[in-house]
């Protein structure tokens, strides 16, 4: 059985390797039977009756092994998707946070700048003020 092999490939090798098991079985016994034709055909005929309900068992159990594997999975994908979708809100609201205080320190600088601007010309100002009236003295 190679790596990749899955329970269920290894199953249903089981149950082919055992209905053909009963086949042979069931065929050893109708020659070697020492009961009458009858007797024998009954006996056959139970024993076909129990083997399809064996096989019928095993289909549905397979089934439901099945089902619970896709609903295993399902759950998971679903857990994962939603353990995606938490860490995008936080992403996003982290990337809002920094976005918000970027924003606030530029406009700081601004104002800053503003302000120095401000004072530069009132600077200038002033200074035009004085030479202007020095030079018309």
């Amino acid at each position: 059985m190679s790596d990749n092999s899955s329970g269920w490939e290894f199953s249903a090798g089981f149950f082919i390797g055992g209905l053909v098991g009963g086949l042979v079985g069931a065929a050893a016994a109708i020659l070697m039977a020492p009961q009458a034709g009858e007797e024998t055909r009954a006996i056959l005929r139970d024993k076909g009756i129990e083997l399809k309900e064996r096989a019928n068992d095993a289909t549905l159990d397979a089934r439901r092994r099945a089902e619970e594997a896709t609903t295993s999975a399902m759950r998971k994908a679903e857990e994962a998707t939603a353990d995606a979708r938490e860490r995008a809100s936080q992403m996003r609201e982290s990337a809002k946070l920094t976005l918000d205080e970027k924003m606030s320190q530029v406009k700081d600088a601004i104002d800053t700048g503003k302000a120095a601007a401000e004072k530069k010309k009132d600077e200038m100002m002033q200074s035009l003020k004085t030479d202007t009236s020095s030079k018309t003295a």
